[in-house]
């Protein structure tokens, strides 16, 4: 008997694990519940209920190949080599299967794994499976991690020229065990129920993840590039939840783009090569997890920046983290992601650069509470975007460019859409004067239910250039 565990890869199609798994011979599946490991990362109490909703739909997939899945808890990962030494001994498992994850303590709980159980005689397998490309595969002539993005980039696309990685199907049914599945739960300790609106957002299911990835392909992708920095537009394929819990694969993504592409990889579509750039970003920030593990224990990537003098100001981080700043564009996007468990990829940059730059507080404070909130939280990519904002990080934008919340607004949102949307109380206003309302001539003083700005930009930003510039010295 085979034993794959599920982690981060809850789909049956295209999953290495389980397709290794069920290959050679009967497989059993197995999920863990670990509620407070998940609290101490942070997990947003979204992100686990979709974890748990599509573990609802991945036990209806398995049930039709015959495959029972058991489900487990224990509050600690620590406590895993144990849970899965029962699980092996009592079903008479002979090796356990599961696909790479990357993170420090991911691949320390895995060791303690592995070694536990081979004092047994029970064999571990660990595949690649999350990323296209294996950590240290991919690296600079001097054999070490690459740093910048666009040479990482240039090599993978390469690789994918000389072998581009293909889709496995799903394992054909197997004869059935006298072995129950076991029930889902309703509701994960420690976590609070969530807002239907947010369910109704992200449904689980392959097929949904599918459906959305296919839409993208054929409606959108080649506008992309185009596009892409619209929020009030559709112009991404908002698949990151989908991608983060492993409901589709990173291969599928590629092959869809390969075939709006008519199977021209790095074509001459601008749309189809952004997103796959995008992608490859998100590979990256993995690499980096690997390559320089300090990123992963709360530290930024470029030392120096960790005697930043950040300002300690509880009561400005609270005014951001609620979107009430004063400042549209920064407000909006950050209830759109209270509401809906997601924020637009240039927001994300903007209202990190806000909380990082013009209000100087530590990016930690912001990168914790997008995990809190957000329903595709990934440590690479929220890590490695936070940094990148921030100017901490590898290959990051420099200390000097800071986005202006006004003028992005009027570039990205210049209708004010966006803004009418998530910020009912300036919906009246006209498509000028919503952008800095307190700026604008045609609003008398005193009438709107909204705040001042709580920060002069000008003022803010030399202020940040000049902490930057302080650790020259």
């Amino acid at each position: 008997m085979h034993l794959h565990w599920f982690r981060s890869d809850l789909r049956i199609h295209d999953n290495t694990a389980l397709d290794a798994a069920a290959s050679q011979g009967p497989v059993l599946a197995l999920y863990i519940i670990t509620p407070k490991q998940w609290q101490q990362h942070d997990d947003a109490a979204c992100k686990v209920d979709l974890w748990r909703r599509q573990l609802i739909e991945l036990s209806a997939d398995l049930s039709r190949l015959n495959i029972p899945l058991l489900i487990r808890h224990c509050d600690w990962w620590q406590d895993i080599p144990g849970v899965l030494l029962d699980i092996c001994q009592q079903y008479q498992i002979e090796q356990v299967h599961c696909n790479a994850e990357y993170a420090v303590n991911e691949r320390l709980r895995d060791t303690a794994v592995q070694q536990h159980l081979q004092q047994q005689h029970i064999g571990f397998s660990s595949y690649l499976d999350q990323l296209l490309f294996e950590p240290g595969s991919i690296t600079t002539k001097s054999g070490g991690y690459f740093k910048v993005f666009g040479q990482f980039k240039r090599v993978c696309q390469q690789h994918l020229y000389d072998q581009l990685p293909q889709i496995l199907p799903a394992p054909e049914p197997q004869a059935i065990l006298p072995i129950q599945s076991d029930p889902v739960p309703q509701q994960i300790a420690g976590f609070q129920p969530v807002d239907p609106h947010i369910v109704q957002c992200w449904p689980a299911g392959e097929a949904h993840g599918w459906q959305r990835l296919d839409d993208f392909a054929d409606e959108a992708i080649t506008d992309y590039a185009g596009q892409r920095d619209f929020p009030a537009l559709s112009g991404t394929s908002q698949l990151s939840p989908y991608l983060s819990a492993g409901i589709i694969s990173i291969r599928q993504c590629l092959h869809a783009a390969l075939k709006a592409a008519n199977g021209e990889l790095f074509g001459p579509d601008e749309g189809i090569n952004t997103w796959i750039t995008q992608l490859l970003w998100r590979e990256f920030y993995q690499h980096i997890l690997v390559g320089f593990p300090q990123v992963s224990r709360h530290q930024p990537f470029k030392q120096h920046t960790a005697k930043l003098a950040w300002r300690q100001v509880p009561d400005d981080l609270q005014r951001w983290q609620q979107g009430q700043t004063g400042f549209p564009l920064i407000d909006a996007a950050m209830r759109q992601l209270q509401q809906t468990g997601w924020m637009h990829n240039r927001l994300r940059m903007i209202v990190a650069m806000f909380l990082s730059k013009n209000l100087l507080i530590d990016w930690r404070l912001g990168e914790q509470w997008f995990m809190q909130h957000l329903i595709d939280g990934d440590l690479a990519a929220n890590n490695g975007g936070w940094q990148w904002s921030a100017s901490t990080g590898t290959d990051s934008v420099p200390y000097f460019r800071i986005f202006n919340p006004i003028t992005q607004s009027q570039k990205i949102d210049p209708d004010g859409t966006f803004i009418r949307q998530w910020l009912p109380e300036l919906a009246h206003l006209d498509n000028k004067s919503i952008h800095a309302p307190h700026l604008s001539r045609s609003v008398k003083a005193g009438t709107l239910d909204y705040p001042a700005p709580m920060v002069d930009l000008a003022t803010s930003r030399d202020r940040a250039i000049a902490a930057f510039a302080a650790l020259k010295n």
